[in-house]
């Protein structure tokens, strides 16, 4: 099992296949290649997750080194939507997923009521550390906080989605009220700051996916998300105290004018990065989550300790 000294050197990778048109293994490095020159060379010990975006060649070679290195690959479209993940299988820790599948929807309700404390508690801190406030803000962030406290009182989910609704729309109509909110709408890409939170939060839920498939966690099994055909349940409910990192991620970048509108096109009613502009704003996001990989291993690794019961707390992160 990996060990966080082994995983503080370890590296993510944005590769975008417009700038690299051969990607392969020598000497245990990962090797990009744009007209048969080397563009780059990273070791295969140094890499976590590799976003890779667009169309390339890789060969059956590199995709075995990364099954034995314990590296995911997430292949994404133009428009950054992910279409294909390659990691090394790891289904063999059959008493996790029985206790995953024998947990009573009592027991994950308990579970998911400290997901969404972790969350909401995350978005209120956001709010108070607003330095000018407007008199709006001030009396939301007194609502939320009474929302807060009926999460513990939960019984059941549909009360429970309630309150994150509720605490939600208000975290968002104040915390970006200054960079012309309107609503957040996902997967409409309505404006630009909808279609960033789309793909930084897509980015997001990879990593959160990646450091589940160290402990063999069934993705697909919920505790919070209720589970769908094809959806990562556990992975949509793990990142989501995570989510705060982006948010404050996005207001930073309006706040220091690293987001040009110019950067965008608007196509079909939506907004669209187009791919030469996406390093940059790849690269925003890369430094947000580099900055708190710790807190997310150590907060999966508990939160197995924690499932096993081996653990009595729920793991915590506080912004």
């Amino acid at each position: 099992m990996l060990q966080f000294p082994d995983f503080d050197e370890k590296q993510i990778l944005f590769i975008e296949s417009f700038d690299a048109k051969n990607i392969n293994f020598q000497n245990e490095n990962l090797v990009i290649k744009e007209n048969w020159k080397i563009k780059n060379k990273v070791s295969l010990y140094k890499i976590f997750t590799i976003f890779l975006i667009w169309e390339t060649t890789i060969t059956s070679v590199l995709i075995r080194k990364f099954q034995e290195f314990w590296v995911t690959l997430i292949l994404l479209k133009k428009n950054f939507l992910p279409y294909l993940v390659i990691w090394n299988e790891t289904e063999w820790n059959f008493v996790l997923r029985k206790k995953q599948y024998e947990k009573t929807e009592e027991e994950m309700l308990e579970i998911a009521k400290n997901i969404v404390l972790l969350k909401t508690n995350n978005q209120l801190k956001l709010l108070k550390n607003i330095r000018e406030k407007q008199w709006f803000i001030k009396r939301d962030i007194e609502k939320i906080k009474e929302i807060i406290k009926k999460i513990p009182e939960s019984t059941n989910y549909e009360s429970l989605l309630g309150y994150e609704w509720n605490v939600a729309k208000l975290f968002f109509g104040n915390y970006f009220w200054p960079i012309w909110w309107e609503r957040r709408e996902p997967r409409t890409k309505r404006d630009i700051q909808n279609l960033l939170l789309d793909i930084w939060y897509t980015y997001l839920f990879h990593f959160i996916e990646a450091l589940l498939r160290l402990y063999w966690f069934d993705n697909y099994y919920w505790v919070y998300h209720r589970t769908w055909y094809s959806r990562k349940s556990l992975a949509l409910d793990l990142m989501e105290p995570f989510r705060c990192i982006i948010d404050r991620e996005l207001l930073k970048a309006y706040n220091l004018k690293q987001i040009n509108p110019k950067d965008f096109s608007f196509q079909n009613g939506a907004y669209i990065l187009p791919w030469q502009n996406s390093k940059k704003y790849s690269g925003v996001f890369l430094k947000a989550i580099m900055n708190n990989k710790k807190e997310m291993f150590f907060f999966i690794k508990d939160y197995y300790k924690f499932f096993m019961k081996w653990r009595k707390e729920f793991p915590k992160f506080e912004i």
